[in-house]
C-alpha cells in the first residue's frame, strides 16, 4: 500500500492543508483527501502511518450514514469511480481516501463531547472542580464516568492549540440560538454513536464535531468519531481510576511524552513498531465500528 502524505492535483485549486486533510476546489464542490499524516501536539510528525487516511476516511464515511437521521452532513460523494473523469489518473492517490462534500460556511468552533472525564478536563476538575463553565459532582474518578454527557466547545485556531471557551463564551460569539442548537446537535451525536460502539467493545470518552452552514441549515461537516478526532478506550479493559488502554492516537502521545523530544522543536520521527502499531489500534476500530474488514 502506497503510503500518502502532501497531495497535489493539476488544475485544482487546493483551499487548505490540514494536520490531515488536503482540500481541493471542484467546480461547486470540495475534494477532501485524507492523507497518512499523523499530528501530535500540535505538530505534523515526520513519520506517515500506512493505510490511516483511507481507515480514517472509511470510518468518517460510517458514521456520517449511520448518524444521518440525527442531522444533515456535507457528503455528496464517497465512490471514487463516481468522481469527475479528470480525476481518474488521480485513482492511486484518491481511491478510498477521498470524499466530495458541499462547501458550507464552517462555524469556527470545535464542539467537544464529554462522556468520561479525562485529559485537560480532568486537570481543570481537580483544580476548580469545574469543566468549561459546569460545576460538576465532588469526588468524580480519573477516567470515570460522568453522570451525562457534557458540551466544552473550544476555539477553532488554523494554527497552534484550539482554546478552550465556556458555553456562555461561545453564544455571545456565535448567537444564543446557534451555540444551543450545536450543543443538542452535538450531545445527540454523540449518544447516538456511543450506544453503538458500546455494543461493538468500544467507549467513547470523548469526542470533538464541526458544523457548518449550507443554503441556510446546519450542516455535519469535517471528520466524524475517528480516532484523529476521539478517545476510544477498550470496554473490557475499563477501569476507573488508571489509565486506559486506548484505540486511537493516544498511543503516539503517550510514546512522544515518553520520550526526551521537548514538544517545542521538531518532532522526532517514530520508530517502525510504534508506526506498526498505530496501524493495528486504527484498524482494529474501523473493523469494530464499522463490522467490515480492510485487505
Amino acid at each position: 500500500m502506497k503510503s500518502v502524505g502532501n497531495v497535489d492535483i493539476e488544475n485544482l485549486q487546493k483551499l487548505k492543508s490540514g494536520k490531515v486533510r488536503e482540500m481541493f476546489s471542484i467546480d461547486d464542490r470540495l475534494l477532501i483527501v485524507t492523507t497518512d499524516r499523523i499530528s501530535a501536539f500540535d505538530y505534523i510528525l515526520p513519520s506517515l502511518i500506512p493505510g490511516k487516511g483511507i481507515l480514517l476516511n472509511k470510518i468518517s464515511n460510517f458514521w456520517f450514514s449511520y448518524l444521518s437521521d440525527v442531522i444533515e452532513n456535507h457528503l455528496i460523494e464517497t465512490q471514487f469511480d463516481n468522481f469527475p473523469k479528470e480525476l481518474t489518473k488521480y485513482k492511486e492517490i484518491l481511491k478510498d481516501r477521498s470524499v466530495l462534500v458541499k462547501k458550507a460556511n464552517i462555524y469556527p468552533i470545535e464542539c467537544v463531547v464529554r462522556g468520561y472525564i479525562t485529559g485537560s478536563a480532568w486537570e481543570e476538575y481537580k483544580k476548580s472542580g469545574k469543566i468549561s463553565d459546569l460545576m460538576l459532582p465532588e469526588n468524580l474518578e480519573f477516567a470515570g464516568k460522568l453522570p451525562e454527557p457534557i458540551f466544552t466547545p473550544t476555539t477553532k485556531e488554523d494554527s497552534g492549540h484550539d482554546m478552550a471557551i465556556t458555553t456562555s463564551k461561545a453564544k455571545t460569539i456565535f448567537g444564543t440560538e446557534v451555540v444551543e442548537y450545536l450543543q443538542e446537535k452535538s450531545i445527540e451525536l454523540y449518544n447516538k454513536a456511543s450506544q453503538h460502539a458500546l455494543e461493538k467493545g468500544i467507549i467513547i470518552a470523548d469526542t470533538k464535531f464541526e458544523f457548518g452552514s449550507f443554503n441556510d441549515r446546519i450542516i455535519l461537516v469535517d471528520e466524524v468519531l475517528t480516532p484523529d478526532s476521539s478517545r476510544f478506550w477498550y470496554l473490557d479493559e475499563y477501569e476507573p481510576g488508571t489509565q486506559q488502554k486506548s484505540m486511537d492516537k493516544q498511543f503516539v502521545r503517550d510514546y512522544l511524552l515518553a520520550s526526551d523530544w521537548d514538544r517545542n522543536s521538531v518532532p522526532p520521527k517514530l520508530p517502525p513498531g510504534i508506526i506498526n502499531k498505530t496501524s493495528e489500534r486504527y484498524l482494529e476500530a474501523y473493523e469494530k465500528i464499522t463490522g467490515g474488514s480492510f485487505k
